[in-house]
């Protein structure tokens, strides 16, 4: 069996002539708090094995010779734009959809995992513990686990983990939804350095906990820090935990990533922040990757308190567009070479709470939905923000309640998109439906649809590596019997 290199991890396209228009800059920083570091004494590797949570379905099939496979290292994938980069996918489901692995009875927590080789990483909380756990990707056996107790308490709902670790050669790292930020040892599940994020920069809780995923670039691992005063975002060196740089003053931390892109021929850094403050404030920063100095800004925030930057944003030539919920919509913001940032459009039409639009031929792809009830595939070109198509996508269900069938109908809701190539994507719907779509700028077309589970909040995105597919059921069936679930399918052709 032969399995083609894997997809070049996001740190190669960082640029070393990083040079523009400074609009603030906090530079090198005074660690408040030295982190935790810890010896590491030989230690050999755990094997993999089954345990009580664990319901092993089937095995998966061989990768097929020419395969092109790759890992899934961080948030919406290596280069966090939610793309698959494989071949040799199955084209046609069976009737009960994709055939089901492996399952792992699992706590509260909308993270996603992410894997590289054979290891997956996911976190969940249990009880007051928040749980690490490193699997075996294809058969879900168990390496190791790590645990610690939280007194995290949601101010709305959801306590479990929301930010996605991130993986990269023998080191992983968890931030916490309390703010505890960790560095592992991927063979051991031995703690390599630890911090509190929260205790060390005096950071106050969101109204979600700590939703934002970590961006690793080189030795730099960013955080949407959302100090008051500044730094917004903040690098810490992925070896020792100690800070780097921070950029940004004005605005706190959101529950969305940071993300890298080009941008005049440059790799820069672009985060969406803003958090819990009165009056609301937020926006995108653009920021230098390596000297930490901010180049460009754009106010982006909803009036209403309650509310949150969620959706990363997403970078097509000189245009960023920015999306929120909460009345906010969507916008286009051009940024110049000298790094002004002007608004090109606006809608209110379309703006995602928390989901991720996916740039797809020089178009943005999202699914337009509410909350458990019907949704639309939306195209979107960039520059002008003209709405390209439209395809509201609901259907019946015959499901059985109680002992008696019904015919129940369903939609996208707040789905999440995961493009599998060419005009091929996933589409997730918030009650735990899978669909494969054909979608061109003008509609979209559904090929094949399944129930994967009834349960509500399925808000994680898809994970795909090695022809293998992963979701998050994050709350117990409405209709049906199963728990919380980690849930593996086998998408090898």
């Amino acid at each position: 069996m032969r399995v083609c290199q894997a997809v070049m991890p996001i740190v190669v396209f960082l640029s070393t002539a990083l040079v523009a228009t400074v609009l603030s800059a906090q530079g090198p920083l005074k660690d408040p708090a030295p982190p935790m570091v810890h010896e590491l004494p030989p230690l050999a590797s755990p094997a993999a094995k089954p345990f009580e949570a664990l319901t092993t379905v089937a095995t998966a099939k061989p990768l097929a010779a020419a395969a092109q496979t790759s890992d899934w290292p961080s948030f919406l994938g290596s280069r966090r734009d939610a793309k698959v980069r494989e071949t040799h996918l199955l084209q046609t489901w069976p009737k009960n959809g994709p055939q089901l692995l492996w399952s792992m009875r699992r706590g509260e927590g909308y993270a996603s995992p992410v894997i590289l080789g054979e290891r997956l990483i996911y976190t969940h909380r249990q009880g007051d513990n928040i749980v690490i756990d490193c699997l075996h990707a294809e058969t879900g056996q168990r390496f190791w686990r790590y645990r610690y107790t939280t007194t995290y308490t949601p101010e709305y709902f959801g306590s479990g983990p929301c930010a996605s670790p991130v993986i990269a050669g023998e080191r992983i790292w968890v931030h916490g939804i309390d703010g505890k930020l960790l560095c592992f040892d991927a063979p051991t599940g031995r703690i390599v350095w630890q911090r509190d994020l929260h205790k060390d920069f005096d950071l106050q809780q969101q109204f979600f906990g700590v939703a934002t995923s970590p961006l690793l670039l080189g030795q730099h691992l960013i955080i949407n820090l959302g100090k008051r005063g500044g730094p917004t975002v903040a690098a810490f060196d992925k070896a020792t935990g100690r800070i780097i740089w921070g950029a940004g003053r004005k605005w706190g931390m959101s529950c969305s990533s940071p993300i890298i892109a080009p941008l005049h021929g440059k790799q820069r850094l672009f985060v969406l922040t803003g958090g819990k403050s009165r009056p609301t404030k937020g926006g995108l920063l653009v920021i230098d990757p390596i000297a930490g100095t901010t180049l460009s800004e754009f106010p982006f925030r909803s009036r209403i308190y309650q509310s949150v930057n969620g959706s990363c944003p997403v970078v097509v030539g000189s245009t960023v567009m920015l999306t929120s919920s909460y009345g906010t919509g969507t916008v286009g913001v051009s940024i110049g070479k000298d790094g002004e940032a002007t608004q090109t459009w606006k809608t209110r039409k379309v703006g995602l709470e928390f989901a991720n639009a996916v740039e797809v031929g020089g178009n943005i792809y999202m699914v337009d939905g509410i909350r458990d009830r019907g949704g639309a595939i939306v195209c979107i070109e960039p520059n002008k923000g003209i709405e390209l198509g439209r395809t509201e996508i609901d259907w019946s269900e015959t499901v059985t309640m109680r002992g008696r069938e019904r015919e129940l109908d369903f939609g996208l809701g707040t789905g999440s998109l995961l493009h599998l190539g060419e005009d091929q994507f996933l589409c997730l719907t918030d009650n735990g439906h899978l669909l494969r779509l054909k979608c061109t700028p003008k509609a979209a077309t559904v090929l094949n649809r399944v129930s994967l589970f009834h349960a509500g909040e399925t808000w994680t995105p898809l994970v795909l590596s090695r022809g293998l597919l992963y979701v998050c059921q994050n709350q117990p069936e409405k209709i049906g019997a199963a728990p919380r679930r980690l849930l593996c399918f086998d998408l090898r052709q």
